[in-house]
């Protein structure tokens, strides 16, 4: 059954909420949905408290490292890290408390996906983020915070290629991202129909409606992750506890 996945956005180091595809390196900051007066720790600490796993602190850029250990200090063995992770000080971070490191541009050193590089993990401890954009075929994994497109395309073939080599997946639908507009369903439909490893889908949701039809549309294969719709990130569409009673609901 799909499960809800919590996360906690860092930028500037504050936990924000933002529309994803307006990162950018240079010019104006993005656009920015909510910004948190408490500290990471504060969400970590109520991930821990109601038993959720498997969520994710994305480092959304330089500057951040301080606020992304005290995540982790919060929550040891329970909160998965990204942003800027490579295989150099992936140790460190799993020495920190991440249960598993999310590697996304490290990986895409030219335009596709470096096997070589991906051997140097530990599969176990590595998820391994292939959030993407849409395109004319169907989507492309985007890396230096969805800025740039490359060659690997999301589909059955080339998932099939990362078996045995990660641990999970978290693919974000960079396009719909902070929008709340909903899920890309015919993305999600794709991740449900594969099954070849645990998958995580951020992008769009706004509702416990959305949990209900990731179920669905995926047949409990992949889990979804909220983030701007909740209402402890200023959002209206779902509540935490709604979420949290959805977990518990399944065991």
């Amino acid at each position: 059954m799909t499960l809800f996945r919590p996360c906690i956005d860092i930028h500037g180091g504050k936990v924000k909420q933002i529309v994803g595809g307006t990162l950018k390196d240079a010019g104006d900051g993005p656009v920015e949905n909510f910004v948190s007066s408490y500290p990471p720790s504060y969400f970590a600490d109520r991930y821990r408290e109601n038993q959720l796993t498997g969520g994710h602190v994305i480092l959304l850029g330089p500057g951040n490292e301080v606020a992304g250990r005290e995540a982790l200090a919060a929550y040891p063995g329970g909160l998965q890290i990204g942003g800027g992770i490579t295989q150099e000080n992936a140790a460190d971070w799993l020495s920190a408390g991440a249960s598993h490191v999310i590697v996304t541009s490290w990986l895409f050193p030219e335009n596709d996906l470096d096997f070589g590089r991906l051997a140097t993990f530990d599969p176990e401890k590595l998820v391994v983020d292939l959030s993407c954009r849409k395109t004319a075929e169907g989507w492309s994994v985007a890396k230096d915070r969805w800025q740039s497109l490359t060659g690997f395309e999301i589909t059955p073939q080339n998932l099939d290629r990362l078996t045995g080599k990660c641990a999970e997946l978290l693919i974000h639908a960079a396009d719909v991202e902070g929008k709340q507009g909903g899920v890309d369903e015919d993305l999600v439909k794709l991740l449900g129909d594969w099954e070849g490893m645990p998958v995580t889908y951020a992008g769009g949701a706004r509702s416990l409606e959305d949990l209900k039809l990731v179920n669905a549309l995926s047949d409990g294969s992949v889990d979804l992750t909220l983030g701007s719709a909740l209402d402890i990130f200023g959002g209206a569409g779902a509540t935490y506890q709604e979420c949290v009673d959805w977990n518990q609901s399944l065991r």
